[in-house]
């Protein structure tokens, strides 16, 4: 009878405590956010105006695939930082040394491969002012995107097109270092011949085909722009024209005292020059001033122009130089 007294106290007292017990609460997960995607944003469209004042779109934005038709062309997208992007040249390109490489599309004669830029797949082919405004009508003709780039007049326009073309190319921070460094040196050459009294006459030889009058640059090129800026006078200066004929005659009167051999390239050399009959009374022949230089330097408007510079100075000033 105690035994089952016990029993019901000890049951009664177990349910007591598992009324009393609430169960343990089941956890409910917290839902976990997943990051909304991002959407790309398109790059805008890019819109300039070319040399010939046709506005030029880009609808995706900087050039990722450019044809060069010039050597300039060329060189200033390496320049600026484009090289990789480059998939194409004209045959005349020879710097920098990895151009060389690039498939050709022509060039020669003005001749140009349609065909072979098509090919490509260019968004954007860069013309420069040798290539006629038909040639850019053609291209434009067949769908492409042709940006025609007009040669600069000066430095200052020089450095633009850099811009220009890092613009069209989506590298506008390299070419503002560029410039900034091109600036630099070329007002360094400056400040060393500004203050001189002594200019000498130079005479800049292009092509002695016919060496009784060999064809020079006159006013308006790049090498009469950097005879002055190295402080010298072209002897071609009062010809009226870029390209003229000066005649022996009409050397002996200007009598330059430095002769620049552009045709150097071309087998001509300072050997050749002092044998000319009639040449050997010339200052720059009698006092050994007669020189090859790297026409590329002087003919190609781009960032060499400031290498052909500081080279020109240097032959015309050595004193302030050395």
């Amino acid at each position: 009878m105690f035994r089952k007294h016990i029993a019901s106290l000890i049951l009664a007292f177990s349910l007591i405590l598992s009324a009393c017990t609430t169960p343990a609460a089941q956890a409910t997960p917290t839902p976990t956010e997943l990051p909304t995607p991002e959407l790309a944003t398109p790059t805008p469209p890019l819109s300039l105006m070319d040399g010939l004042g046709r506005t030029v779109v880009l609808p995706a934005g900087p050039a990722q695939r450019v044809v060069s038709l010039a050597p300039s062309n060329t060189e200033v997208l390496f320049a600026v930082g484009a090289g990789a992007q480059v998939v194409g040249r004209d045959e005349f390109t020879n710097y920098p040394e990895e151009a060389t490489s690039l498939p050709t599309v022509g060039g020669s004669m003005g001749n140009y491969n349609a065909e072979a830029i098509v090919a490509l797949k260019p968004d954007l082919v860069l013309a420069a002012e040798i290539n006629p405004p038909e040639l850019v009508q053609s291209l434009a003709d067949l769908g492409l995107t042709v940006f025609y780039l007009a040669n600069p007049t000066d430095m200052p326009t020089m450095y633009a097109n850099l811009l220009t073309v890092a613009e069209l190319t989506g590298h506008v921070a390299e070419a503002q270092e560029l410039v900034a460094s091109l600036t630099a040196r070329v007002e360094a050459v400056q400040a060393k011949v500004a203050p001189l009294s002594y200019a000498p006459v130079v005479f800049y030889e292009l092509d002695a085909t016919d060496p009784n009058a060999p064809y020079t640059t006159g006013p308006g090129t790049f090498m009469d722009l950097l005879i002055n800026l190295a402080g010298g006078i072209n002897a071609a200066s009062n010809t009226g024209t870029p390209w003229a004929q000066l005649s022996v005659e009409e050397l002996l009167v200007q009598n330059p005292q430095v002769i620049l051999l552009g045709d150097a390239a071309y087998g001509i050399s300072v050997e050749s020059v002092k044998a000319r009959p009639g040449w050997d009374v010339l200052d720059a022949v009698k006092n050994d001033q007669v020189y090859p230089f790297n026409d590329d330097l002087a003919s190609r408007p781009g960032p060499r122009l400031v290498d052909g510079l500081e080279e020109l100075a240097r032959l015309l000033h050595p004193e302030v130089f050395e």
